[in-house]
Formats: structure tokens, sequence, C-alpha cells
């Protein structure tokens, strides 16, 4: 180990539960971004804020996805100028960093040094936060274009203004006539594919869930609280150098199953009901997101078992259609088709008011409210284009359907992490041996 890598394990070891990730991963991420820009443009990403709680306390902080995705620094306080076109010397890679001192050292820990920063990034411009405004300043008059970036998930609003979109706004006022462009096309273009690092990362995060998921499954009992099962899991992400979870866990027994997003993890397993567990183990920044369900009595009873086979059933079919070249939208239609058979067997649907549901408002929604798949990466809903995009080799989906009878209490989701390869896909959870069937959940909790 060169001096350079031991700097980098060193800062990581004692700063990060995670093992010190190959820079080279981050410097290619920003070859494939920058080649992506207009002529003359240079790129800003900033760290996520820290968010006050109450008092002096802060929210648990992450760092924001874009900013790690291209550097790699997993610090707050960060900002990375990226302009491929400056003819400044050393100007087209540039990362500003918190810059530290004794009493932060003592109150908060170590901090970044400029050689770590350069370590861990591969990026050899460093400079201390403070000297940004003059740098960038000198970096606009030079510059016609000015990439910004802000959260463009499908599924987010915000309300609160975020440092990249306040720093955006300031940009405007200072610089009004320079030519602004979105940088989330493009990343969302780079991250719906990932490397084989990336594929490494996302497979210890699985591999994490599957002890969590073992651990847990060992537990499962009737009399047994919701949060004791979510200690179990706590326990194995910490002790495997998980950074936590990937969200909020659903340990949701009895007819919070039926509740997609119960995560008060509050209630008593009784004897009889079924426990639905959808939990992710965060592992390097990468997630993983896996939902299985449990007899509390180590038995499913013989209408618990037809859903439940009658989920793995719609998996399974849905699982050959995640292959390169189709589309979402039609495969989640075709999901829709299968799901719709399989309730009318369960006595749930019947044929002749499907022939009569209307195209806009499909009956098996009633029990299938859900979508089957979305992008998995640095964020458990992870970035990447739903519409009008086809499937390709590199992008990692779950595969998730579900049946949820309220009146019954029965709530089913069988959830896993697909790989789409050139020719097929791979199931990363089968990959990782993590049993599915309902003869092999009902053999793990013995």
């Amino acid at each position: 180990m060169n001096l350079k890598n031991l700097s980098t394990f060193v800062f990581q070891f004692y700063n990060m539960k995670y093992l010190p990730i190959d820079n080279k991963l981050f410097i290619e991420n920003r070859k494939r971004f920058t080649s992506k820009l207009k002529p003359n443009s240079l790129a800003i990403f900033n760290a996520n804020d820290m968010m006050p709680r109450n008092a002096d306390a802060m929210h648990l902080w992450r760092q924001n996805s874009d900013l790690f995705y291209l550097t790699g620094i997993d610090q707050e306080e960060t900002i990375l100028i990226l302009f491929p076109d400056c003819e400044i010397d050393k100007r087209k890679e540039i990362l500003f960093i918190k810059k530290t001192n004794e009493e932060i050292a003592t109150w908060e820990g170590h901090k970044y040094t400029i050689e770590e920063a350069r370590a861990a990034s591969g990026i050899q411009d460093i400079f201390w936060l403070d000297a940004m405004p003059v740098i960038l300043n000198l970096l606009m008059r030079h510059a016609e274009h000015v990439y910004i970036n802000t959260n463009e998930n499908d599924r987010y609003y915000h309300e609160v203004p975020y440092r990249d979109l306040r720093f955006a706004h300031e940009l405007m006022r200072n610089y009004p006539v320079h030519s602004y462009q979105r940088s989330a096309p493009l990343m969302a273009k780079l991250r719906e594919i990932k490397s084989a690092t990336e594929i490494e990362l996302t497979d210890n995060a699985i591999q994490i869930a599957k002890q969590a998921f073992f651990r847990m499954a060992k537990k499962v009992k009737p009399g047994v609280w919701e949060y004791e099962l979510e200690a179990e899991m706590i326990y194995e992400y910490i002790s495997s150098r998980a950074t936590g979870h990937a969200f909020e866990p659903i340990i949701a027994s009895g007819k919070n199953s039926c509740v997609l997003h119960y995560t008060k993890n509050n209630e008593q397993l009784k004897d009889g009901d079924v426990i639905l567990l959808d939990f992710g183990a965060e592992y390097g920044m990468y997630n993983s997101d896996i939902t299985r369900v449990l007899p509390v009595n180590g038995k499913f009873n013989t209408r618990q078992l037809e859903v439940y086979n009658a989920v793995l059933t719609i998996q399974r079919e849905a699982k050959k259609m995640l292959i390169a070249g189709n589309e979402r939208q039609p495969y989640e239609k075709e999901v829709g088709k299968i799901a719709t058979e399989e309730l009318i067997k369960l006595g749930l649907l019947k044929k002749e008011d499907v022939l009569k549901q209307s195209a806009d408002a499909p009956l098996y929604k009633k029990y299938f409210m859900h979508g089957t798949s979305h992008f998995l990466g640095i964020d458990v809903h992870d970035i990447g284009n739903y519409y009008g995009n086809k499937f390709a080799p590199g992008m990692i989906l779950t595969c998730e359907p579900g049946i949820y009878i309220k009146e019954e209490g029965i709530g089913i989701r069988l959830e896993n992490d697909i790989l789409i390869t050139e020719n097929s896909n791979i199931d990363l959870m089968e990959k990782a041996g993590i049993p599915i069937e309902a003869t092999e959940v009902e053999a793990l909790m013995k």
C-alpha cells in the first residue's frame, strides 16, 4: 500500500464505518459526467445541509448523493467545481473542504486534510472552503455555461430550500447573464448504470441485510415486539460496518402488514399473524432493499400460503421481464395483468368484473396499489428515467409485487434486487442465498 492509499485508508478507517473505496470509481465518474457538458461549461455541486433538529441538536447528516458519486468525499461543508475546458492551469477539477482546527478536532473529531481529500477523491486541486468565493468569481468570468445541481427525483417535492438550490439562486443573482443548465438529467443517466465497483458495494449491502434477516427470522415468535426485531437488525448493521438503514425499516405484523409505509414498529406479534419485514442496509453509501414475510408462529396457514405463493408467482414472472430493451410502463402493465389473474384465483376479483374494468382504474390496484420496480443505488429510490427509457445492462431495479387484504389482515410483499445484464438478469438476493420460498422461510425460523 503506497502512502497515498494509506492516507485514504487511515482517514476512512477512523471516520467512516465502511472500508475505503478505490478513488478510480470517482475519477471515472467525473470523466463520464464532464464528457456530457457543453463546451466551456462549469458545474458546481454542494454537500448537503446540516439540518437542525431541536435546541442545539442536528438530524443525522448524510452526504449529497451526486457529490459523493463524483468525489467519494463523505464530509459536510464540501463543494466541487468541474470546469473541463478551463484554460487556467490546474483549475479543471477543484474541491473545497472544511478547514479544521484544534477546537473542531476536540469537539467533532478528525476532518479531511488536503492530502487525505486528494487521496480519497483523486482530485489534485484542493482548497479550504474560505477560498471558494474568490476562485469561483475568477472561473465564472471564463465560463459560458453553468450547470447547477437540483434534486429532480420523480418522488421529491421540496418545501425547504436546500443548499444546492439556494446556491443556484445566489449564482443567478450575482451572474445573471450566464447560460444556466441542469446537471440532474445528466446525473440521472449516469447513475442509472452501475459499474463493477458499485455492484460490489451493493452486494456488500445485500450481504449485511441477509445476515440481519437471518437474525430477525430466528427471533420471530408470538409475544415478541416489532421494535425488538428492529433492534436485532440494527445490531447486525453496525457490527457489519453498515452506515445504518437504507430507509426507515418497516416491521409490520398483523394488520400493520397492509400499511405500505408503516414505520412505528411498536406492536406485539400475535400467534396466527404474518409479519412483513421491508428493510435495507447502507454500505459505502450504496443500498440494499429487501422485503420478506414470515408467519409469526413459524407456519403459514392455508390462506396465508395461498396469498404468499400468489405474490411469489407474480415476482417470478415480473423478473423475466426485467431485461435489456424492455420499458418500464409496458412492464408495469404486464405485471398488472399477472396480478389480476392471481387475484381472481384467490377469489378477490371476478372475471366478469375485470372484463368491464376501466383501463385507467384497473381493479387489481385495490389489492396491489404500488409499482413493481424502482431504481436502486446510492439512494434507495435512485434517480433514473422511468418514462420512455429502456432497461439497460448495469441497471439495478427492485422487484416487489404485493397483495394486501385489509379485511383479512394479510399483507404479503416480496422484494428482491435485480441486476440487468447483457442477455438476462441476476437476482442479487438469490445470488446472496437469501431464502424466499415459503418452506425455506419456515425452515429458517426453526
